[in-house]
């Protein structure tokens, strides 16, 4: 008996975001279908890759991005750099230097770290700010504000700080929020509510659902998108059909696979490789999972999954 493809239809679709100003433009979402089920729909956008880079430089990077990145010793030359990586579609720049535990550097300080990283680029630009919600309140309506006009998309706005951070990204300057909740298919959308409640459009908002790196209980980002992208197209639930995006790399180069020195570990080869591997088997699940973008940290990693989409896709 031959067998007779039935494609799976949904009404409803991811909106589709863009990001970034002028030429250089990436809209991510816009499918009705799975991630790359393209026996059932064609794809409108593939999904998109982002290039991390820090204020704090290359010190905590592995060996091998550094070597990519000799020669370039200022943030406009680095984030230069990493836009030019093949298979990169934006830079992600993560304001690291902020957290105050750990370098706390000034809302001035890192303003100027952004002022030079726009000024240098004109692809698409992602801003995170350090991670300390109290911090991140003050600081990312500060980057909205200078980068007007950009269209940047930044993140990370969290339950505790949304009214603040929404409000200056979503409103006042018009850039895009970055909705970032912890592997749960309610806190996403009920971030997404309370967002949308302050006057912010939801074709405005992208969702950071979190992450993790394969094999460290991956499981449950693979379960929480797989519910939100059925939630979103076979139920029609508009609170859930923002794209999603994935910073990889901040999960997968902490794991001991890729932070073991090979003189602790000889047995498991280059340490550079394992790092690349971690980045690559992640990322590559997310998108199968359902993000419809990544931010990976080395180029080898950009180029793999850079790859692995347009054969997909």
């Amino acid at each position: 008996m031959p067998f007779n493809q039935k494609p799976q239809k949904f009404n409803a679709k991811i909106n589709a975001v863009t990001i970034g100003s002028g030429d250089k433009t990436v809209t991510i979402g816009g499918e009705n279908s799975f991630p790359f089920y393209t026996f059932d729909a064609p794809t409108e956008n593939t999904a998109k890759i982002g290039v991390e880079i820090s204020d704090l430089g290359l010190d905590e990077f592995s060996e091998g991005v550094k070597a990519y990145y000799e020669g370039a010793t200022t943030m406009a030359e680095i984030a230069q750099k990493a836009a030019a990586i093949e298979g990169a579609d934006f830079v992600a720049l993560i304001l690291d230097g902020g957290d105050p535990n750990g370098a706390n550097k000034s809302i001035e300080e890192l303003i100027e770290v952004v002022k030079e990283v726009a000024g240098a680029i004109d692809c698409p630009l992602v801003v995170e700010g350090c991670k300390n919600v109290e911090k991140d309140a003050e600081l990312l309506p500060k980057v909205a504000e200078v980068l007007q006009g950009r269209n940047a998309l930044l993140l990370s706005e969290k339950e505790e700080n949304y009214k603040a951070i929404g409000a200056a990204a979503g409103l006042a300057y018009n850039q895009i929020v970055g909705a970032e909740s912890a592997v749960d298919i309610n806190l996403a959308k009920q971030l997404n509510v309370v967002t949308t409640q302050l006057g912010v459009d939801a074709k405005k908002i992208v969702m950071n659902i979190g992450s993790a790196a394969a094999g460290y209980g991956y499981e449950y980002v693979v379960s929480t998108m797989d519910r939100i992208k059925g939630a979103a197209l076979g139920q029609s639930d508009n609170m859930l059909q923002m794209p999603i995006i994935t910073p990889v790399s901040a999960e997968t180069w902490a794991v001991k696979e890729a932070t073991a020195s090979e003189a602790d570990m000889p047995e498991w080869g280059s340490a550079d490789e394992r790092g690349i591997d971690m980045e690559v088997m992640t990322a590559a699940a997310d998108l199968a999972a359902g993000s419809d973008a990544v931010i990976l940290r080395h180029p080898e990693s950009v180029k793999t999954i850079s790859k692995l989409i347009k054969a997909l896709a």
